[in-house]
């Protein structure tokens, strides 16, 4: 995972850092505080303030570990700067039909932002990576569980400038 690069957009890269402020800003001080006050109530075999506490605290500063290394392996790429806005790159926005007229609008993004009920997908699920470099009416079989699935790509889009 870290010889690849975490490509990110930049409101991607703005998210994670306003969680990692969060976190680090707000939330665990709280914890701080609340866990050294449940430690000055004595036994803290059976403080459940205390023990909640420490797991809280833990489960916090996983958090940030995994938010600063991504975030020190992100390269941040804007979409609105990209120069072939007839084929489909990183920040695209597709439109795409598959063989039942089924159609379906999606943005891919970096991993990290990825959404499914957003229309967001990561640059490395299969369907984006079965899209990358494709132009409009071109045709993408994807591999998926169920089997392969072709997609006709009926528009693309990137973010103005």
């Amino acid at each position: 995972m870290a010889d690849r690069p975490n490509y990110i957009t930049p409101a991607g890269y703005a998210a994670l850092k306003a969680e990692y402020d969060q976190l680090l800003g707000t939330e665990r001080p709280a914890i701080v505080e609340v866990v050294s006050w449940a430690a000055g109530n004595g036994d803290r075999s059976e403080n459940g303030d205390y023990l909640y506490g420490r797991k809280r605290m833990r489960e916090i500063d996983r958090r940030l570990g995994f938010l600063a290394r991504r975030m020190k392996a992100a390269r941040v790429v804007d979409p609105a700067q990209a120069e072939d806005r007839g084929r489909i790159f990183f920040g695209a926005t597709v439109t795409i039909a598959d063989e039942d007229d089924n159609q379906r609008t999606v943005t891919i993004v970096g991993d990290d932002e990825a959404d499914a009920s957003a229309g967001k997908i990561g640059w490395n699920a299969p369907l984006a990576r079965a899209l990358k470099g494709a132009a409009l009416g071109d045709l993408r079989t994807v591999e998926l569980p169920a089997g392969p699935r072709e997609y006709e790509v009926l528009a693309v889009s990137y973010p103005a400038s």
